[in-house]
């Protein structure tokens, strides 16, 4: 007999605290991103963008919700957690600095920069409904130390670090709210009232920062001059359609296409890693179903105005570990609502020092980099290492960049040889980390299948490298023909070298299966 699964738990409310406080993160860094980088107009940020992703993610976290009550009462079990959803944090910083700014800058008019970035949203999304129906065949043959691998090297890098780093600047509230939330979410800790950890981390982080503003000094980057203007874009705004503006920015098709391809083959790998994360928990997902909505959902926001890429979220078991269930996605997407619609966010944008959220981005970080070794055997451990390490190198390519552009500084093959001589391999860095989350992937499957001693299998891997390398999807910033053919031809040779070894009779091994330290399961696919 089936019962009725409940829409609402407890836990639910810690989920929602803790996920809507890592989405609204993310809408003032984006906010952030478009008023202070693109000097976008406020009517475009306020009355177009903002509402149209409200009702993108709305719509993407009310389906995660119903995707979450069905498999509730199909299997009818009581913990089953909804799969986060939200603004892709990597595409937000990718579509902003790749393709809007540049088309701002070059037309000096900051409206192109949106048209082109709803143009890269529009073929997204159909790269991920095409993508969804061949993702779960690839995800089948992947094993799962890659799947997840590849993923804690992304939360490390690009999830972990930032906040970090921003805790380390105002250690006072950012140390402080870490301490605050791990001995809650890792401790078992709980505040009087059952208040939740988030909250409690936030409300400190304000009242250092406002009790600092109150004497005359910054903390945070708050100040009651930032928060009385704040209130000038107060407003209730609806979504309008954007078809115009959206083939308006069809003119800059060719500097579009060079990265959306790519990132629409990431954004398939992430979204199987995710799933991938989510069954480690416990709860499995239909691959196609997800990677279908997320480019459904990520249309219907470009056509009213929304430049932004939607995407299920890493962090399923950190929200299920905190006992989010069914509600907590379906409350997120009202709670966006509110806030894209009404102005809200230029208000919280002056009033909460983001400082004292980081935290909770951190600790998400943590649980997925741990996940990735928790829930595999000990003995693919190497190959999980492996496929984190290009996105290290992408995140140091990343901050050399940044550095040089601060600084006004052109990269040229002197400054190259420079700082090869000083240590810093950049050259490396950029074949290395270029397309990292497909390079992690592939690196770390033939290492499990060497483990495995499946030498055909890491052979396949190998060669599927050295197809993705020669047209630029791996190890090169942009598409092509024989785009690195000395990494081409290496992953060549190994996939011969390994083939060899499966089959050559001179070179023996011993066949008996390496000694697992964990019975946790392992991706052996059928031969």
């Amino acid at each position: 007999m089936q019962t009725t699964p409940k829409l609402w738990t407890p836990g639910d409310w810690n989920a929602l605290f803790g996920f809507g406080t890592n989405i609204l993160v993310n809408l003032l860094v984006l906010t952030g991103l478009l008023q202070f980088v693109l000097q976008m107009p406020a009517e475009i940020v306020f009355g177009r963008i903002l509402p149209a992703l409200g009702l993108m993610m709305a719509l993407s976290t009310g389906y995660y919700a119903w995707l979450a009550y069905q498999l509730a009462k199909e299997t009818g079990r009581n913990d089953v957690c909804a799969l986060p959803s939200g603004i892709s944090v990597p595409h937000m910083f990718v579509v902003t600095f790749v393709i809007m700014l540049p088309i701002s800058l070059s037309t000096g008019d900051p409206v192109k920069g949106w048209e082109a970035g709803l143009v890269w949203v529009f073929f997204q999304s159909f790269i991920l409904m095409i993508g969804g129906f061949i993702a779960p065949y690839i995800r089948k043959i992947t094993p799962r130390a890659a799947l997840l691998g590849t993923l804690a090297g992304v939360s490390i890098a690009f999830i972990s670090m930032r906040p970090a780093l921003e805790m380390f600047l105002n250690p006072v509230i950012g140390v402080v709210c870490l301490a605050i939330i791990l001995v809650a979410w890792f401790g078992g800790a709980r505040y009087p009232r059952g208040i939740p950890a988030g909250l409690v981390a936030i409300a400190f982080g304000m009242l250092i920062a406002w009790g600092a503003a109150a004497l005359g000094f910054s903390v945070g980057g708050i100040s009651a001059g930032g928060l009385s203007g704040a209130f000038a874009n107060f407003g209730f705004s609806l979504p309008i359609p954007a078809i115009d503006h959206v083939f308006g920015g069809f003119e800059f098709l060719g500097i579009i296409l060079i990265t959306a391809i790519p990132f629409g083959i990431y954004d398939l790998v992430e979204a199987m890693d995710n799933v991938e994360s989510a069954e480690a928990a416990g709860d499995h997902y239909p691959t196609t179903r997800v990677l279908t909505a997320d480019g459904v959902v990520s249309l219907i926001g470009c056509l009213m105005g929304n430049p932004f890429i939607n995407a299920v979220y890493i962090g399923h078991p950190g929200w299920k570990s905190m006992g989010g269930r069914i509600g907590y996605s379906a409350a997120t997407g009202l709670l966006v609502i509110v806030l894209c619609w009404f102005g809200v966010i230029s208000l919280l944008l002056a009033l909460v020092p983001v400082v004292a959220i980081s935290p909770i981005l951190l600790y998400i970080g943590m649980l997925i980099g741990a996940q990735a070794f928790q829930t595999t055997p000990l003995t693919h451990a190497p190959a999980i290492v492996l496929g984190m390490l290009p996105h290290l190198a992408a995140w140091a390519k990343t901050l050399i960049d940044g550095s040089l552009g601060a600084a006004g500084v052109q990269m040229t093959p002197e400054l190259v040889e420079k700082m090869a001589m000083g240590g810093v391999l950049y050259e490396g860095l950029a074949v290395f980390g270029s397309g990292a989350i497909l390079v992690g992937l592939v690196l770390a499957a033939i290492a499990v299948f060497m483990i495995e001693r499946k030498f055909e299998w890491a052979a396949g891997f190998a060669l599927a490298g050295a197809a993705m390398s020669f047209f630029g999807f791996m190890h090169g910033e942009a598409l092509g023909v024989n785009v690195t053919p000395m990494v081409s031809l290496a992953y060549v040779l190994v996939a011969g070298f390994l083939y060899l070894c499966a089959r050559s009779q001179v070179v023996s091994f011993d066949r008996t299966p390496a000694p697992m330290a964990s019975d946790a399961p392992s991706a052996q696919p059928a031969e």
